[in-house]
């Protein structure tokens, strides 16, 4: 029995479809894109006067108690900020640059340089807490220059500033710790407003830099996007077109989704600030003990639209299959779920369906799409109709999608008000990005769901930069195949990494999901990663992975050989995953050139799994 959708009120999109007699082809909506402010400012001055005492943003407290702000206090303070952020000299040639994660604080400082017109950049903490080189970091600090840098707890970032802050640079901190020469964020608050502050608000325009976003793509060492103001509107105004919904009821979102990223802090802050909705600050994360933290979250706050990264939607569902109450208050209101980042599993994705169903008698829309950081992020959306993991649909409004024939696949290229600039202080970087056009290359390859109907859109072909060729001149799609082996491993692989390069057959590396391959060894949960992965039940596993890809394959571009299953996660610091969290395929395989020779050795150890 099938079932239907939660009404909710969407937007439409008529694509339209010019070819060229280069063989190139233009995709793009007939519906135009609405007007939109020329900043963000407009959105946060507006709510603060139209619904002063509605909540912008709201946070736990260190005893469980939410912490909120209402649109008027956040101008308020926003305002004594950027005096502050004056006083220290900030400028575009010495922005704001902000190491800590999700957080009010964050989040006031960020709107207080945006204010008056200094760039700020959101970085992962990862590159202070979790790096010991801390090469990413000092490539940032010395690309961007700051006069400032922002922290939580001083304590803890402590040994980055102390390897990485410019002698010129101030510390700001939320927690100073009486640490000597860092400023507390209570100090900043309290700083006089001026006409100076008013005076510098009256420049910020369309062009107006509003923030650096860090991404490493394949090569390693981060780029830093320029975002506008103009960026960040025009993409607001186009989500806002998908799902004019959020027009209609102040949108609710309970979201943790990092802000040095495109998806978290453009995305999910933007829709709420655009909208005048409020936003509920969650501190937990899609990993084993940090996920309890968003539950409790979820059995209070009822969203009105929910966006995650598909592993914290598989963990979602292990919890609203288990509590009534959850999910009873998860679907109340909700009218539409959006994921990003990677593809969803199929098997989520129909237990999300069925448990919508249970709740509600229908079942809530899933979207995707695809964007870019450079796009500030959204360039394509689904159709609900049409929305699957792989699909990415047609243009938003406002943009052109343009095709280029590349190796027997249609490179996607982009253009429109979301698209960047360039990168910062990287004017090569730059100029190699674009087409003679003004077009950004994505780098991504797509093709038409129907080649004969291109009103039901494209889905995901592949990183043109990772496909490669065998030793007989056969291509191999990576990104397809990639999708295909993490859907049939699932829930026991995490990533993998494609090798095969001028070889005779396809190999993987895989980096599994050691709590769940723990679970189908029956082992401890202090049992190390070698003594998993060498467990019968878990290389019996992924044998039968094998085996199942192997009945599906097409040829010798489709068919893996030879899995090996890798006991150390993705590295940060050789560049092993990118900004996004995402697997860098090249630093891997440069990083992990051994374990590529052992796949292909003759005869291969026993680590190496391989069909007979």
């Amino acid at each position: 029995m099938s079932h239907s959708f939660r009404d909710v009120r969407l937007g439409t999109a008529t694509a339209k479809l010019i070819l060229r007699d280069d063989g190139t082809q233009l995709l793009s909506i007939e519906e135009p894109l609405g007007d939109y402010p020329d900043t963000l400012l407009e959105c946060l001055e507006r709510w603060a006067r139209e619904a002063p005492e509605r909540t912008f943003v709201a946070r736990r407290d260190a005893s469980g108690v939410w912490q909120r702000l209402s649109y008027a206090e956040t101008l308020s303070r926003v305002r004594h900020l950027a005096q502050g952020l004056l006083n220290h000299g900030l400028s575009v040639e010495r922005p704001l640059i902000i190491l800590s994660g999700n957080s009010i604080e964050h989040l006031l400082l960020a709107l207080a340089a945006m204010y008056v017109g200094i760039p700020f950049a959101p970085i992962s903490p990862a590159y202070s807490l979790v790096s010991r080189d801390y090469g990413k970091l000092r490539h940032v600090v010395e690309l961007l220059t700051p006069g400032l840098l922002m922290v939580d707890r001083a304590k803890d970032f402590a040994p980055a500033l102390a390897a990485v802050q410019p002698a010129d640079c101030g510390c700001l901190a939320v927690d100073p710790a009486g640490f000597p020469g860092v400023d507390g964020f209570e100090n900043l608050l309290d700083t006089p407003v001026t006409a100076a502050v008013e005076e510098a608000r009256a420049t910020v325009g369309p062009d107006t830099i509003v923030k650096f976003l860090f991404t490493s793509g394949s090569t390693g060492m981060p780029k830093g996007v320029i975002n506008t103001h103009r960026m960040l509107c025009a993409n607001q105004e186009m989500l806002a077109s998908l799902m004019p919904f959020l027009r209609d009821e102040p949108p609710v979102l309970v979201d943790w989704l990092p802000w040095n990223h495109t998806f978290g802090g453009n995305h999910n802050v933007g829709i709420a600030l655009y909208n005048g909705g409020s936003l509920y600050i969650d501190d937990g994360r899609p990993v084993p003990g940090e996920f309890e933290k968003t539950i409790v979250n979820l059995r209070e706050i009822a969203p009105t639209v929910y966006f995650n990264v598909p592993k914290g939607f598989e963990i979602l569902v292990d919890y609203l299959k288990r509590e009534d109450a959850l999910r009873e208050t998860f679907f109340s209101r909700l009218n539409l779920m959006f994921f990003a980042a990677a593809g969803l599993s199929q098997h989520i994705w129909d237990q999300l369906d069925r448990l919508a169903v249970q709740t509600l008698g229908c079942k809530v829309g899933m979207l995707t799409g695809l964007g870019a950081t450079e796009t500030a992020p959204s360039a394509m959306f689904a159709s609900l109709e049409e929305s699957r993991s792989g699909v990415v649909g047609l243009p938003a409004r406002g943009v052109t999608i343009k095709l280029v024939p590349n190796g027997g696949k249609l490179e996607c290229r982009v253009k429109g008000p979301n698209v960047m600039p360039g990168y910062w202080r990287q004017p090569e970087v730059t100029a190699r990005s674009f087409d003679e056009e003004g077009f950004y290359c994505l780098g991504d390859a797509v093709k038409f769901i129907d080649p004969d109907d291109p009103q039901r859109g494209m889905r995901f072909d592949g990183r043109i930069s990772e496909d490669f060729k065998l030793d007989t001149g056969t291509w191999v799609s990576v990104g397809p195949l990639r999708a295909r082996i993490i859907e049939a491993g699932a829930p026991h692989v995490k990533d993998v990494v494609i090798a095969g390069i001028d070889r005779p057959y396809v190999t993987v590396m895989v980096f599994p999901d050691l709590e769940k391959c723990r679970a189908l060894a029956g082992l401890a949960s202090d049992a190390d990663a070698a003594e998993v992965l060498a467990s019968g039940p878990v290389r019996e596993r992924f044998l039968q992975l094998l085996r199942d890809l192997d009945v599906h394959s097409t040829g010798s571009s489709t068919r893996v050989r030879r899995l090996v299953l890798l006991d150390e996660p993705p590295r940060l610091d050789a560049h092993e995953i990118t900004d996004k969290g995402s697997i860098n395929q090249r630093a891997v395989l440069e990083n992990r050139a051994a374990v590529v020779t052992e796949l292909y050795r003759e005869p291969p150890s026993a680590q190496v799994l391989r069909l007979d």
